[in-house]
């Protein structure tokens, strides 16, 4: 194998052994990445990189006993210059402008599928490809496009973001889940219209639906938002 045929060597950094071994099967399920380690820890992280080659970390940016940006910033003054993707649940935009300047070039929010990771490395891997002197400006403008994602696909017929998004800010702040009839009152929308956004929050991931028993005649189904194991 030459060394420009050399898989992507990524550093899985994941506090919850769970969700670390999750990453590291999909890491592997891509075709051009090798996951080399595993870390749940900055400390462990550090160990690995001053013995592992490494060319991109998945790194959860909230370690127990670092923050995975102050993390970023050790490793570029230490020397290490492998990039990053961060994994987060956060959604702060200053987070996110703060991690351009020390190598984070994708992110990752949590909850997230093998789907979305994938699409992240993919577009990756055409990044890193990338050699040699541009002919121009088009050339320089192509590289890094290869790193944005593609335009959210649009929603199904019937649904409209504003009101997606009020749907799921409701089922996050559930910690119990909610019936459609439920997020139908709480919403101000039709059952059978909460149900279609349920549906489809289900359809995408971020929610999971399980029978309510206890009542007579059918079950009724409650649905909870699918959150990181912590």
């Amino acid at each position: 194998m030459t060394d420009e045929e050399q898989p992507i060597r990524v550093l899985v950094v994941e506090d919850d052994p769970v969700a670390a071994d999750a990453h590291v099967m999909y890491v592997g399920r891509v075709p051009g990445f090798v996951a080399v380690g595993k870390a749940h820890t900055g400390a462990e992280a550090r160990r690995i990189l001053d013995r592992t080659p490494v060319d991109l970390l998945l790194l959860d940016l909230h370690l127990p006993d670092v923050h995975g940006l102050q993390l970023a910033r050790s490793l570029r003054a230490g020397g290490h210059h492998a990039d990053v993707i961060a994994v987060t649940s956060a959604r702060d935009l200053a987070v996110v402008r703060e991690g351009v300047s020390l190598g984070v070039v994708q992110y990752v929010l949590k909850p997230f599928t093998f789907a979305t990771l994938r699409d992240r490395l993919v577009r990756y891997a055409e990044f890193h490809a990338a050699a040699g002197e541009a002919s121009g400006q088009d050339e320089v403008d192509r590289a890094l496009a290869a790193l944005r994602a593609p335009t959210p696909a649009a929603l199904p017929k019937g649904l409209s973001a504003p009101t997606l998004r009020r749907v799921t800010d409701t089922l996050r702040e559930a910690p119990d889940g909610l019936t459609a009839a439920g997020l139908a009152e709480t919403v101000g929308i039709s059952r059978i219209t909460a149900r279609r956004y349920l549906e489809h929050l289900v359809d995408t991931g971020r929610a999971a639906r399980s029978p309510l028993y206890g009542q007579v005649g059918r079950p009724e189904l409650v649905y909870r938002w699918v959150r990181q194991a912590r």
